[in-house]
């Protein structure tokens, strides 16, 4: 049985580690305002963000700069409330840093990077004692963690056992004062198992893509909100956060419609998931603030509204006219 998270040592505990950071820092400037994503309520644009520029890869652990970091937040600073991380490493504390350091007022949802695939189990111990240290070292910047990037769902290729997952969650719970989720695709919280781990969460965080469902974007938008209210069906009662949707500007290969990679199509998904998120108050944590070349060349390295460069792709040309290039910030079509 999960232990009771609102019992008294626990909330004296994280209350006076708050007052004492209070008091800390204390006539050092603004701080970002709460975000509170258990409650079903949009409350400011969100994004997920990776900084790995070319020659930088978490795979190679060759991590961005802190310069280079507030670089990034300068520019999501104008229209973020919030971002996202992957994972609770050397790259996520440096972001922590950074905000404290210069009071950007952006707000984060940490990640830790779990993975099911045998001999990786040291690899997610020291992501969990991380994400915690982290959580708690900076709650006046993270508002929420994530426990797994999809790690659930059939197609994963480092899917764990459900109830190695939920131990990692009830622990991570139990060891934070923030809300904690675990992001997956909408397929997974449709199942038996998805209501299961949700009975763990205090909100479930959802991906869909309507592009690699095979949408074309007339039908992008028609498509994102069935999966969602699919998922609503399946967990009532519960609050749903869009952990990942997007729109790639350059697509490789079948697993999408032909040549559904396009900057104009871009900027159309991002405005009508925006004004639909506004509208029936739910967050969306947009896939993604920039292109990352460490993905590859095909579809997966250009999801980004802004290029490799920090260029402004069209979907931000209105937001960032001083960022557009008269260069190409996205490749033409595959053949």
């Amino acid at each position: 049985m999960r232990h009771d998270r609102t019992s008294f040592p626990r909330r004296a505990f994280f209350a006076v580690l708050f007052l004492l950071l209070v008091l800390a820092t204390a006539g050092c400037g603004p701080r970002p305002e709460a975000v509170d994503l258990t409650a079903q309520k949009w409350a400011g644009h969100m994004i997920c963000y990776s900084g790995y520029r070319a020659g930088q890869s978490p795979q190679t652990q060759t991590y961005p700069s802190q310069a280079e970091l507030l670089e990034d937040m300068r520019i999501l600073e104008r229209h973020w409330r919030m971002i996202r991380t992957y994972g609770s490493d050397r790259h996520s504390e440096d972001v922590l840093q950074v905000i404290r350091t210069n009071k950007i007022p952006i707000r984060v949802m940490l990640g830790a990077w779990l993975s099911g695939t045998p001999g990786k189990e040291g690899e997610n111990e020291e992501q969990i004692q991380n994400c915690i240290r982290l959580a708690n070292q900076y709650p006046d910047v993270v508002a929420a963690v994530s426990v797994g990037n999809e790690i659930l769902v059939s197609w994963s290729d480092h899917r764990m056992n459900l109830a190695d997952a939920i131990a990692a969650v009830d622990r991570v719970r139990d060891s934070v004062s923030v809300p904690v989720t675990v992001d997956d695709d909408f397929t997974f919280w449709r199942e038996k198992d998805g209501a299961s781990l949700a009975e763990h969460l205090d909100f479930v965080a959802v991906h869909t893509y309507p592009m690699w469902g095979g949408s074309d974007i007339d039908s992008a938008l028609a498509h994102t909100v069935r999966h969602v209210e699919s998922v609503q069906k399946a967990l009532p009662g519960k609050t749903l956060v869009i952990g990942e949707a997007g729109w790639a500007t350059y697509t490789v290969g079948p697993a999408h419609a032909p040549k559904a990679g396009d900057e104009d199509k871009q900027e159309r998904y991002f405005r009508e998931l925006n004004e639909w998120a506004k509208t029936n108050g739910v967050n969306v944590f947009y896939f993604e603030a920039f292109d990352e070349p460490w993905k590859g060349a095909g579809t997966e390295g250009h999801w980004g509204l802004f290029s490799e460069g920090r260029k402004a792709k069209k979907a931000m040309r209105e937001w960032f006219p001083e960022l557009i290039t008269d260069e190409p910030t996205s490749p033409s079509y595959e053949m």
